[in-house]
């Protein structure tokens, strides 16, 4: 076990999770962000940055759970999160926030970037099923219940959609192109089943259903688990029936090409990871309408977007720009973030050094 010297708590230990966590660049981010705001500029010796806070957060969380006997998945879920509570603070802290939100039209206690972590954290236990052989849907619904559980809504339902099958497919030693569709191919009604009880536990913004398949709306949730199974429809026949007009399902029902190309970007390109992943994810972008994009601001703005990626791409266009320009008009390529997710498990796999 890892130990960090703390000038208050004196010697914090690190278990394995914790140890990996700080090693990230978003924990170790938090070393240069100053918890003491601009006191420090009028009492220079004064030092205090939001990673010492998040350690001491994350030890007063660690004897909280040994002091109430709290162990297992749920205190790991508990420790993670204290330990990156602050991932996505701005500098300067809290005296900033009211220009934030004059500037940005955002605020501070909105969606952000902790939201994802702590969403990927409670994720794990699904994806853990999925690793260990559960079926696809079981697994998938279980990874969407822990997401949920974080309070920003959303983070990650369709990533995680795209990710669990390829997860079972690596522990299965069939992390390619033929052995993903392998995987979702042999799907179930059961698998169906807990894919629509998935959105029970979050909104996702979907299309309306073709009249005839209206018993099969996504947005009735587990209500519709009695039409799935008179219908004996599989997860790969549900994904079958949007693969038109939705990008994840398209991958599901295309052996993940898309995703799978984009890993080979990754591992092509050269510099940090998050440069490549930005890089992908705009050749993604460009390539192909976002169907997400469709979904929320119609297909003129999809295209629109499609076009401004190219630009970028092509060096006619700041790319910084255009995300402040998309945040700003509320339009979110979240399909393309999905395929970048999955983008990156493969190329990860495959040996992508972070």
């Amino acid at each position: 076990m890892n130990a960090i010297k703390d000038s208050v708590h004196d010697w914090i230990p690190l278990g394995p999770v914790a140890a990996d966590l700080v090693d990230t660049p978003a924990v170790q981010r938090l070393r240069h962000i100053k918890q003491l705001s601009t006191v420090r500029l009028v009492y220079p010796s004064a030092s205090h940055t939001r990673f010492e806070h998040s350690l001491g957060v994350y030890h007063l969380a660690r004897e909280a759970l040994r002091f109430l006997d709290v162990d297992g998945e749920r205190a790991d879920h508990v420790r993670a999160a204290a330990l990156l509570h602050d991932v996505g603070h701005g500098p300067y802290g809290h005296q900033t926030e009211d220009v934030i939100r004059r500037r940005t039209g955002r605020d501070h206690e909105g969606l952000r970037f902790e939201h994802f972590v702590a969403g990927a954290v409670g994720a794990r236990l699904g994806l853990e099923l999925a690793a260990d052989g559960a079926r696809v849907g079981r697994a998938f619904e279980r990874a969407v219940a822990g997401m949920s559980e974080q309070s920003g809504g959303n983070t990650q339902f369709g990533a995680l959609l795209m990710v669990t099958p390829l997860v079972a497919a690596a522990a299965a030693d069939r992390l390619s192109p033929a052995g993903a569709a392998a995987v979702v191919e042999e799907t179930t009604v059961a698998d169906a089943c807990d894919f629509y009880r998935a959105f029970d536990h979050v909104d996702v913004a979907v299309d309306d259903p073709p009249p005839d398949l209206d018993d099969l709306d996504v947005r009735r949730g587990g209500d519709a688990t009695a039409a799935v199974r008179e219908r004996e429809v599989t997860l790969y026949d549900v994904m079958e029936l949007s693969a038109d007009v939705d990008g994840v399902a398209a991958e599901w029902t295309g052996g993940f090409a898309r995703s799978f190309e984009a890993a080979g970007w990754l591992l092509d390109d050269d510099g940090p990871v998050y440069r490549r992943a930005s890089r992908a994810f705009l050749r993604l972008l460009a390539a192909e309408v976002d169907t997400f994009v469709v979904t929320r601001n119609g297909r003129a703005v999809a295209e629109e977007v499609r076009r401004r990626a190219r630009a970028v791409l092509d060096g006619e266009a700041d790319a910084e720009a255009l995300a402040e320009e998309l945040v700003a008009r509320d339009v979110n390529p979240g399909t393309t973030a999905d395929l970048t997710a999955a983008a990156l498990f493969v190329a990860l796999e495959r040996g992508l050094s972070v």
